[in-house]
């Protein structure tokens, strides 16, 4: 069973707008059991749109199409398909119901352009949209079995999860020899792709039947390794193996064996001691307590945040004595030291963590150049600090690569304190 998966619109095509659904549809289409072999981006004329549905229809047993059902003149995957299809638009009951629907909720009146979601090609069964205005619809153009779905990435994954899914698992796979699909993702932190790609590049050979990939969000690097195939058992025997392997090469610098990010395993060691968090930050500027709390659930472990970004908030708001900020500077391990407990004695935290240093692009010396930065931890266990320096001259890397280092820094001190309890 071989997909593929459109994505219409110019300013997709322009890299205008990341195309996010593309991947998320192709991750779910692989968990059922489907391989996904191409992604095809077209922008918005109805001729390459048309063209586009054609070929793929004709190589494909599944395509999901995302954009161009909206309300505007430049919304034609509708009339795209019907074209592909050699048959004529017509207005869809159940669409212009479902449409109707939607603005009678708000009290809102429906324009004669709302009204032209409703007009799909004959014979096209309406996907319905509870989440916005325009309808999917799905059909047979040639030999694939098409889903057409909105652009809006809120409305497309509700409508590929409730629907679209389930009904390729009930008409697509229902008779087909089983397949499934097995993966694992590891999280990493603290090492170049390269050398990671280095430690583990022989492991493809040794476990043929699986797929490695190496996945660079900076500044994480997630392994990823899946196997396709009907025996379940003996694929997750496989990457179990395979598993124990990547660990063993990696394991100093993998924070997670299930593909989280950093503030996910901290939020998840701090409610597993349990403890309380607090965070002075000047370099970074809120983001370490911005990822925090963009958690779930995140209100149970962390208490405070304080981005004392001058010395004049260090030394006012966290109590910090001016003259060892003369002495030692901003950026030093003793003053984030000092910011870590100005912070927990603040706000009366299990943990106070702590961040100072210097994102660029200027405002580097000699002895501390743009990419350093000091980060301090204060527990009852007493205060650490460590100094690192990044090669990096961008701001927003800078600023992101502390908060990750940070953040490993409190994982690395929960886990031994997890492990001494």
């Amino acid at each position: 069973m071989i997909a593929e998966i459109l994505s219409t619109g110019d300013e997709v095509l322009s890299g205008a707008v990341v195309d996010t659904n593309a991947a998320f549809i192709a991750d779910h289409l692989q968990r059922a059991g489907v391989r996904v072999s191409r992604h095809v981006c077209v922008g918005d004329d109805i001729n390459d749109i048309s063209s586009a549905v054609s070929e793929m229809g004709k190589r494909a047993d599944i395509v999901v199409a995302t954009g161009g059902l909206g309300p505007t003149m430049d919304d034609l995957m509708a009339a795209a398909a019907a074209r592909a299809a050699k048959v004529s638009l017509e207005e869809n009951k159940k669409a212009r119901e479902s449409v109707e629907a939607f603005f009678a909720r708000f009290s809102r009146k429906m324009t004669r352009s709302d009204a032209k979601q409703a007009m799909l090609p004959k014979g096209a069964e309406p996907i319905i949209n509870d989440a916005g205005t325009a309808p999917g619809f799905s059909m047979k153009i040639s030999r694939a079995l098409f889903f057409f779905l909105p652009g809006v990435p809120r409305e497309m994954e509700r409508m590929l999860l409730c629907s679209v899914i389930p009904r390729i698992k009930s008409d697509c796979l229902s008779g087909v020899s089983s397949s499934v699909n097995c993966r694992k993702v590891f999280s990493l932190f603290g090492l170049p792709e390269a050398e990671v790609n280095e430690r583990i590049r022989d492991l493809e050979k040794v476990y043929d039947n699986l797929k490695f990939g190496m996945i660079a969000r900076f500044p994480v690097i997630f392994i990823k390794l899946t196997a396709m195939g009907n025996d379940e058992p003996a694929l997750n025997q496989s990457i179990d193996a395979a598993g124990r392997d990547v660990v063993k090469r990696l394991g100093k610098w993998i924070f997670s064996e299930n593909g989280e990010s950093m503030e996910e395993v901290v939020g998840r060691l701090l409610s597993r001691l349990p403890a309380s968090l607090a965070i002075a930050e000047s370099c970074t500027g809120g983001l370490i307590a911005s990822r925090i709390t963009d958690i779930a659930g995140s209100s149970n472990y962390f208490l405070f945040s304080a981005v004392t970004y001058s010395n004049q908030a260090k030394t006012g708001v966290l109590g910090i004595d001016p003259e060892l900020i003369d002495r030692f500077g901003a950026v030093s391990e003793e003053t984030a030291q000092a910011m870590a407990e100005g912070v927990r004695r603040l706000s009366g935290a299990d943990y106070g963590l702590s961040a100072s240093g210097i994102a660029g692009p200027g405002g580097g010396t000699d002895e501390k150049p743009v990419g350093t930065v000091c980060i301090g931890l204060a527990s009852s266990n007493g205060t650490k600090s460590k100094k690192f320096w990044f090669p990096f001259g961008r701001r927003n890397a800078n600023k992101r690569i502390f908060s990750e280092a940070a953040l490993d820094f409190l994982r690395r001190e929960l886990m031994a304190a997890g492990q001494a309890a």
